[in-house]
This record gives C-alpha cells, structure tokens and sequence, in this order.
C-alpha cells in the first residue's frame, strides 16, 4: 500500500519560477515611491503573502505609510506583476517539471497546489496545466501564511484526504516548516535543500518519482 496518495506542490519555484518578475514589480513600486528594495530584501520574501512581503519592504522605510498608501502599492505591484505572467507558457515549463508531473498522473497520484499566491491559477492557466491539477488552495482561499499550514491543510481537505497522505514538495524553508507544522512529510528541494524540517531532501522535482511511486 502506498504510503502518499497525493503530492501537494508550491509554486513558484518548484512548478515555474517567476522570482524575477516579482523582484522587478517590487522594485518599480518602490522606486516610484523612494523605498529601498534590493535583492537581499526579494528574498526574504519566498513562500510570504503580498500583503506580509509588504510589511518586511516597510520595516525599515524612511517614513510610515497607511493603510490606503499600502492598498496602491499592493495594487499597483500586482498589476505590474500580473502583466509580466502573458510572457508565460507551456514552453516555460522545464522537461523535468513535464516529465514528473505525467508519471504522477499515470500512476494515479493526485496532485494539487499549495501557493500563498493569489495568481496560482493564472499561471498554471498561463502554462496550459491547470487541468492537470486535482485541486488548487491559494492566496484567495487562505487567511494564514507560511508557515501556518492552512494552504496545505486546506488542499489536503480539498483532496479529500488526510493531512499525514499528502506528500508536500518546497523551495522555501517557510514552507517545509508549515508542513511540519501540519504534520505533514515534506520534499525539500532548491532553496529548502538544506531545510532539517524536511523529510526529503531532491536536487531534481523527478526525483520524487522514486519517493512516491
């Protein structure tokens, strides 16, 4: 008997990297308002909800911002970003993100999606493989972050299926943790590689194949 019936995945990242188009938003709505955004910010920002990746930019600005400022950059962020995700498509996708994604679906795997972003179907639409998916719980279906566990809880329940028969794959150490926070095992993989939380550590999504099947 096997002991995971689904995979659950994050993202950005793990399915398709879109860092840069979110690092280039970033920095076009803070430099139109003189706040300082640099890489070593970006990446405080992996697996983080806009509206908390906000928070982080501001921490350390010159001046506060209220809630009406903080609604247009976040507006105006994701606009920036949403318009930069028409260049995706299906020749986006890498080989190996074909490959291991078929092989589940052949072996009767379910797989979802596990993203605090509020774009995961647009992507996933963008890259023709949203009917792969059995379920998507993201940014507009959660009230937590990473690394609470109610993105995964929620794509587990969605499934139909307990927490500890999910297997979750990330790229950020937020959310292996909220996998462990949900009990759940995790695959740690590019950035999460050297995450202790994670159950498994892969350098390439396929292998994950040998895990699961």
């Amino acid at each position: 008997m096997k002991k995971y019936k689904a995979v659950i995945f994050d993202l950005d990242g793990v399915i398709i990297s879109t860092d840069n188009q979110h690092y280039l938003a970033w920095l076009e709505v803070c430099t139109n308002r003189n706040i300082h955004f640099d890489k070593q910010i970006n990446n405080l920002l992996r697996g983080v909800s806009r509206t908390e990746s906000l928070e982080i930019i501001l921490h350390n600005a010159k001046r506060v911002f209220n809630q009406v400022e903080k609604d247009d950059i976040l507006t105006e962020k994701n606009n920036f970003y949403v318009d930069s995700l028409s260049t995706l498509s299906e020749k986006s996708l890498s080989e190996d993100v074909k490959y291991t994604l078929s092989k589940l679906k052949e072996n009767n795997i379910l797989i979802a999606i596990g993203s605090s972003s509020k774009n995961a179907k647009i992507i996933l639409q963008n890259l023709n493989i949203i009917d792969l998916f059995d379920a998507v719980s993201d940014g507009n279906n959660i009230t937590k972050s990473k690394p609470d566990p109610e993105v995964f809880l929620i794509a587990a329940q969605m499934l139909g299926l307990k927490p500890a028969e999910c297997l979750v794959v990330e790229d950020a150490h937020a959310g292996i943790e909220a996998a462990y926070n949900g009990k759940m095992d995790s695959v740690g993989i590019n950035d999460a590689y050297t995450s202790k939380l994670a159950t498994y550590q892969i350098k390439r999504l396929s292998e994950i194949l040998k895990i699961i099947i």
